[in-house]
């Protein structure tokens, strides 16, 4: 058994995120990341698209609004500091039809509302800003921006390794995990692991990890969005980022288009059912997993309320016509010859058992473990705040020196 201060389960952003803000505040407990792959960020943050998110979709006071705009400064000191390219390059979420004004509106007044910079503009200067988008109104986000969050979690890793005790152990899949009041035992494939706190930041698994403590608030359903690139011939078509209204009786944003860090231009992603937790393609199926899903009362219920939508979903995911004619959009330019098949990601997405999404960070205690059961988008632009949060609660528990 390997003793150890405190233990992270996962290797993605947020566990990172977590462990360097630990490793700054408590220079000398050692810390213990378990990532069950042989590599980091493989999952949820391996598959990002890069956007440093503003906050101006989210309901004010919410720890979603608060931590991405906390987050958002943390991660841009981080990479200026670290040396990490990031670029401030603005974003437009765009109105086509007359009815999506009011929902636009809604969006803006939120915006303002959490201290976000941003401008209602019209037509004209829309066009100026995205000269091939089709809209008639559109909010400016000048303030949005893109990074590489794959170099952003090397980076975090580092700086936890610099420091004296700290280990990060790859290929350690947790199968159990005992505790008594003062000591917390994590028990993996290899070996077992003692701390005094655990943080469980498992993304995917979240809830499975949960479970092995306490009742998890809610299950993770696991939903795969799918991607295209465009062709670089066509990168003119977009400048910078580009979003649709989202619809207010669907939990996603809609396709949109993203310039990505490394110049290349992305678009997507569509949202469907995976039929495995990390079922990356349609052909990617484990039956205990969808079965767990599908028998899921809370799955049940959602799949009721949003049956419609799902549906279009579904159809975009298995026709390419109907996925451009939701692109066009908001570019009419562009063509199903302009688009390549580009890598999907899965979003880690928590149901409660009344079929609610959880549209908030859900965060459970339980006497030495603190469990992050729901860290959806911006959890990525959040996770230096996220982090700084858990280190409080953690403070708050186990006293502030732990």
């Amino acid at each position: 058994m390997q003793q150890t201060d405190i233990i992270i389960i996962g290797g993605g952003i947020l566990g990172l995120a977590t462990a360097f803000q630990l490793s700054r505040d408590y220079p000398r407990l050692n810390i213990t990341v378990l990532e069950k792959e042989s590599k980091l960020a493989t999952h949820q943050t391996g598959h990002n698209s890069g956007v440093l998110h503003t906050g101006i979709y989210y309901k004010p006071g919410s720890l979603k609004a608060i931590n991405c705009r906390e987050g958002k400064s943390r991660m841009e000191g981080f990479c200026r500091n670290e040396g990490i390219d990031f670029e401030i390059c603005g974003k437009v979420i765009v109105a086509i039809t007359e009815d999506e004004l009011p929902v636009l509106e809604m969006i803006y007044q939120r915006g303002r509302t959490n201290g976000v910079r941003c401008e209602m503009i019209s037509k004209e200067q829309l066009h100026e800003l995205e000269p091939h988008v089709a809209g008639i109104k559109a909010i400016h986000v000048p303030e949005a921006g893109i990074v590489d969050f794959m170099q952003v979690c090397e980076r975090l890793a580092e700086r936890v390794l610099e420091v004296d005790g700290n280990n990060i152990e790859f290929s350690a899949k947790v199968s159990g995990i005992r505790q008594t009041a003062q000591r917390v035992v994590v028990q993996t494939d290899q070996t077992e692991y003692e701390g005094r706190l655990l943080v469980n930041c498992a993304g995917l698994y979240s809830d499975k990890i949960t479970s092995m403590t306490q009742t998890p608030d809610a299950k993770i359903i696991p939903f795969r969005g799918e991607y295209y690139m465009v062709r670089p011939e066509k990168h003119h078509l977009c400048r910078n980022l580009i979003y649709p209204v989202p619809d207010p009786e669907f939990p996603f944003l809609g396709v949109h288009f993203t310039r990505m860090i490394d110049g290349s231009l992305e678009c997507g992603p569509n949202a469907v059912l995976a039929f495995a937790r990390e079922g990356y393609t349609r052909s990617n199926i484990n039956l205990l997993e969808l079965a767990e899903v599908l028998s899921y009362r809370g799955f049940i219920k959602m799949a009721l309320k949003y049956w419609r939508a799902g549906a279009g979903e579904m159809w975009r995911s298995f026709s390419k016509a109907a996925f451009v004619r939701a692109l066009q959009r908001l570019i009419p330019e562009i063509t199903a010859d302009d688009l390549n098949a580009a890598p999907a990601g899965i979003r880690a997405q928590a149901v409660m058992p009344n079929g609610k999404l959880v549209d908030d960070f859900l965060i459970q205690q339980n006497e030495n473990i603190i469990n992050v059961g729901n860290a959806p988008s911006p959890a990525a632009t959040s996770s230096l705040n996220i982090g700084k949060h858990i280190v409080g609660v953690a403070a708050e528990r186990l006293g502030t020196e732990f």
